[in-house]
């Protein structure tokens, strides 16, 4: 009865003595355990540079190890064997990577920015704009808020200048008298 070790991280496999002869024109199969841990160590540290992270590349490189052992047959015939496993641990950290960014672009989205609610100011003009009849309530925003001079009001609302000017004027007094009231009320509060 000959008792076998498990090799250690770092050890060469240990040499089979029974190994078969190869043939000429035939290919040497290629140990599963025996690769495994010739290039787990050299294969990490490269994802390992590749990624910033080691315990992902180990484990990048230990599912690129699974999908191997798992197409064996295949995959022990190859010129390189390793140099197949080394490209799908490096497109799994690619897949990886790309997941990610498209994640962290999706919560990008998906991240509600608080804005401050209004100030008391803000407010204060809101609520006298909104008793202002709806003419002279639509003049004042669209001269000061919007930029448009008398004749423009006058041309978009199918009136003469005239009667935007007076709109104008009855919405700034009606205005200047709630704004008053209101920063009395405040003032003494």
């Amino acid at each position: 009865m000959m008792v076998m070790r498990e090799p250690r991280l770092g050890e060469p496999p240990p040499e089979r003595a029974a190994e078969r002869p190869v043939h000429p024109g035939e290919r040497e199969v290629v140990d599963f355990d025996g690769l495994y841990h010739a290039h787990f160590r050299s294969l990490t540290l490269q994802l390992a540079a590749y990624c910033g992270d080691l315990s992902q590349a180990q484990d990048l490189v230990q599912e690129a190890f699974c999908r191997a052992f798992a197409r064996w047959s295949r995959v022990s015939r190859y010129d390189d064997p390793v140099a197949w496993v080394r490209r799908v641990a490096w497109n799994l950290a690619t897949s990886r990577w790309r997941r990610l960014r498209t994640a962290q672009s999706w919560l990008h989205r998906q991240r509600e920015e608080h804005v401050p609610g209004p100030g008391p100011d803000r407010v204060a003009l809101n609520a006298a704009l909104a008793q202002l009849p709806t003419t002279q309530r639509r003049a004042v925003v669209l001269h000061y808020l919007a930029d448009l001079s008398v004749g423009q009001i006058a041309e978009q609302e199918g009136v003469p200048e005239g009667t935007v000017k007076s709109w104008l004027h009855r919405g700034r007094a009606a205005l200047a008298v709630r704004l008053a009231t209101t920063n009395e009320v405040n003032n003494h509060d």
